[in-house]
């Protein structure tokens, strides 16, 4: 070899390298976790922002014409609570479930099969009272909307079925059940053709408050919550599921049954789904239709992560995103498209999942030097 030539490959050698590395934070401070969904916020509207830039709309008009729409207005705030009811009872049945890392996608089909149970006990036995048919409609929604949920509970459980396929297509077999009622045999023969069954008596209506639409659903809602809190933070079943969660193979080796606990919380997430079928049945509708949830369940997944699961934040994040659904309607007025609201919604939840790996990961640039024995290598060639 040259001296020319090993003066070059010495030079080469001695120049650092830089490399890329993605590690994993040992522990996600309190600034990233409180700043991850207020980034994540900013980023979707500003992203939404550009996008009706490059379609020919003002965004800053358009973000206030949606504002207006949904907080701005006595009737605004009331259709945003109603909105965010059954988006507040699906979330916490979703969150339930994930605590234990079970993705159930299937809460779209627990409200509809929740709303079936409901409203085949409204249909069946009309003469009964109040007292006695809102908690059988309450109970029926419950269980049909459990089960549901335990036909993928019990693969995933037994042979470790991925539920994330099983929930997701039973969201379908679900739609169209509905579908099948409320377009043959529930049909209602007065209702001039429309996809939907006769009203329900007066006993099956969940009380409202005042003249408002906002119904006992919201109760629920809320009861659900603090109920869920309370299991999650002070009683031995959430400590299973949290640990089980976390560290499945410490769960194991503590003894706790896992497919047990999978078949009981995925019974809980699908009854507390189930429960905001019935509320919209019962409490806004008074009739099953097609179309009862307009995607429900699909957001209950965003507003979950959004939350951080935490039941104090689905509350909060729920009212938001009931409020994002009555702008979209707004803005229609305006003749803005609706699917607006849609638009920001998933912008949201690619940028909650990617503000959750930022807060989980953090990219680092190394300094890699190159030794002498980089140097002799190259000279042996």
């Amino acid at each position: 070899m040259t001296d020319d030539a090993r003066k070059v490959t010495v030079g080469a050698a001695a120049r650092p390298r830089w490399s890329i590395r993605v590690e994993k934070r040992p522990e996600i401070s309190p600034f990233w976790r409180a700043m991850a969904p207020v980034a994540s916020i900013v980023m979707a509207l500003v992203f939404g922002g550009v996008f009706l830039q490059l379609t020919g709309y003002d965004p800053f008009e358009v973000y206030s014409l949606m504002f207006k729409g949904a907080f701005g207005s006595r009737y605004g705030l009331i259709e945003t609570v109603v909105k965010a009811t059954p988006i507040l009872l699906a979330t916490i049945g979703v969150s339930v479930a994930f605590r234990m890392l079970l993705w159930n996608i299937g809460a779209e089909g627990q409200i509809y099969m929740g709303a079936f149970a409901a409203s085949w006990v409204a249909l069946s036995f009309p003469d009964w009272p109040p007292l006695m048919l809102i908690p059988a409609m309450f109970i029926a929604g419950a269980v049909a909307g459990g089960l549901w949920a335990l036909l993928p509970a019990l693969p995933r459980a037994i042979w470790g079925v991925n539920e994330i396929i099983t929930t997701l297509m039973l969201n379908y077999v679900a739609i169209y059940w509905v579908d099948y009622l409320v377009y043959g045999p529930w049909k209602d023969p007065k209702g001039f053709n429309f996809p939907l069954t006769p009203q329900f008596s007066q006993a099956a209506w969940l009380p409202c408050l005042g003249t408002t639409r906002i119904h006992l659903g919201l109760t629920f809602g809320l009861a659900a919550a603090v109920a869920v809190s309370i299991m999650l933070s002070r009683t031995r079943w959430g400590y299973e599921i949290r640990v089980i969660g976390e560290n499945p193979a410490a769960a194991r080796y503590a003894g706790m049954d896992i497919p047990r606990n999978i078949v009981l919380v995925m019974l809980l997430s699908g009854a507390i789904a189930g429960i905001a079928g019935m509320g919209e049945v019962a409490g806004i509708t008074h009739r099953l239709q097609h179309g009862i949830s307009p995607g429900y369940g699909y957001t209950a997944i965003i507003v979950a992560w959004l939350a951080k699961l935490n039941p104090a934040g689905i509350v909060i994040a729920s009212f938001l995103f009931g409020g994002l659904l009555v702008a979209g309607y707004a803005v229609q007025i305006f003749g803005i498209p609706a699917d607006i609201a849609t638009m920001l919604q998933g912008s949201l939840l690619f940028f909650v999942l990617g503000g959750e790996a930022l807060a989980r990961y953090r990219v680092r640039f190394v300094r890699v030097g190159v030794g002498k024995g980089a140097v002799s290598q190259a000279e042996a060639k």
